[in-house]
Parts: C-alpha cells; structure tokens; sequence
C-alpha cells in the first residue's frame, strides 16, 4: 500500500482530519499529506502513503494555484469567514476595474504579513496558539512570490479571483491586504485549491470516492501512476542486479541524464525504489532507497 493520493478536500475538516479518515479506509497507518488547506478551503490535499511518505521532502516548496471569493466590507480577525469580525461593516460598492488596479500591486515578490492565526513561529509556538488566548501576536512579514493574481468578476460586497503562488503565500493575507487598499477592509470568504505541484483537480477523489474504491481494492485508480510523480526528475529502470545493489545503498552506474542531479529508479513500470543521485559522471548513490514491497495479492498488483 505504497503510493500518492490526490484529496478533494471538503470544507469544514482540517487536513489532520481527512489523513485520519484515509487512514481507516486504507488500513494503513502510514499516511500523511503534502501540504495542509486550512479548514475552510476545498480542493487538491495529496497524500502519501506507506514507504512513500518519505517523498514529503520534495515538495515542500511547490507552486499552488488557487480559485476564491473575498468579501469585502469588513477585515475579520483570522483574515476568513471563519473568523470574527474586526470594527464596524461598511457599506462597499465594488468596481472590477479598480480592483484590477489594485490587484496588480499584488503580483510579484512582495513582503506579505502572515495572518495572526497561522502556523507561524513565535518563540517556538504556532502564532495560532498565541491568538487563541487572546496573546499579542507580533509577526515579521516575509518575502513571498505571486506569480498571477487575477480579478475575474465582482458583484455586490464580493469578488471572484484566480491566483498562481509560489510556496509559503497566504491568501487569506492577499484578501485581508487588498480591504486595507480599498479602504473598507476584507476578508477570504472561500478558497478552492486547483493545483499543487504536479496534481491537480483532474486527479483528485471525494472521500467517498476513495472509501469506494477502497473497498474495490482499485488501487491503480486510486493511486498517482507512480512514473507522473516528481515529473522533472527523470526516470530510469533498474535490472535486477542495479535493483539489488540499489537496495543494498550502494552506487551504480546509470544513463546519463544531461547530468540530471537526481533520478527516479524503478524496478518494474510501477515500483519505485529509490531516489538516486550523481556522484560524478554516470555513477549515482541512492539517496532515499524505499523499503522493498512485501509480495501482495493479486488484486493489489
């Protein structure tokens, strides 16, 4: 049961949640997730499971695209619907152009200040915690890139938006910050993931999809073909003897790759086994070696 996953997050559950539920339908203790959605926001949450848990390190710093409404009208205290409100409600009448002005300001390397209600370190302990019990939370603003941000529509107190991010970008501080340029103050009021490194909604399953093909042992459909994952990073097929001595954490002589730093080493079309990288030449250590598969039923294959 090795292998990557792609949630459609429901709103409402923390991705704490949605691990613990996969867990139960798969059987499987080992599983994590690439990445958290906030509890509020739906879309793509990969997860990994079983010796694939170990790919987590390769992606913490992927590009994310995102789809959402804001609210505009007043700023809340977390920078979402879910929060309380901050001062009084204005009354807002909204103009796309303007706000395509001022949405430009927020594409590029910006300095962007993490919400109060965030993951965030203060003194060791997630901002989050400290906001919780009503304690000061002083953050620094950090630099953050938003390579698109784009302005679809508006209407009444509301405005649809598209975004492409590079990691670490909050959009709950793009919506809280563009209330402050408009002067009335904002907050998030949905937010819908599309895409994150190399998935996207076209690979993702409901929990009911999932529990349902669970329960079918249709593992092929459920998983990423494990060849589409870390797709910049070139595969190779090892023979039986590179495989054992893979296995083994010695090195071994690959095709060159343009000299490619790293590659995938599969034995087989679907097993990966290990992340390997060039030590000079042709000749590649094997950085991660994934622990081998036990023999599984027919209908696991």
């Amino acid at each position: 049961m090795n292998g990557v996953l792609i949630v459609d997050k429901p709103a409402s559950l923390t991705s704490h949640d949605v691990v613990n539920r996969v867990r139960r339908m798969l059987s499987q203790k080992s599983v994590g997730h690439l990445g958290t959605l906030d509890p509020m926001a739906t879309g793509v949450l990969p997860l990994v499971a079983g010796n694939l848990t170990r790919l987590a390190q390769f992606y913490t710093s992927s590009e994310k695209s995102y789809e959402g409404t804001i609210r505009f009208g007043f700023a809340t205290d977390t920078y979402d619907a879910e929060g309380e409100a901050v001062g009084e409600a204005q009354p807002v009448t909204l103009d796309l152009n303007h706000l395509r002005q001022l949405g430009a300001k927020f594409q590029g390397v910006i300095e962007q200040m993490p919400p109060p209600f965030s993951a965030k370190k203060i003194r060791g302990l997630p901002a989050y915690k400290l906001a919780r019990k009503k304690k000061e939370v002083v953050l620094a603003a950090v630099q953050v890139e938003i390579k698109s941000f784009e302005i679809l529509s508006c209407e009444a107190d509301r405005a649809e938006f598209r975004a492409h991010v590079a990691s670490g970008t909050y959009m709950r501080s793009v919506a809280h910050d563009l209330g402050r340029e408009l002067g009335c103050g904002a907050h998030l009021a949905s937010l819908r993931r599309t895409y994150v490194a190399d998935f996207d909604l076209s690979d993702a399953h409901t929990l009911e999809q999932i529990e349902d093909l669970a329960r079918q042992a249709a593992w092929d459909e459920l998983f990423i073909h494990p060849r589409k994952l870390l797709s910049s990073m070139p595969s190779v097929t090892a023979t039986e003897d590179m495989a054992a001595r893979i296995r083994n954490g010695r090195s071994v002589n690959l095709p060159d790759f343009s000299k490619a730093k790293q590659v995938k080493v599969f034995q087989g079309q679907r097993e990966l086994i290990a992340i390997a990288t060039r030590i000079a030449g042709t000749l590649f250590r094997p950085g991660i070696v994934f622990v081998a598969e036990q023999p599984a039923p027919a209908h696991h294959r």
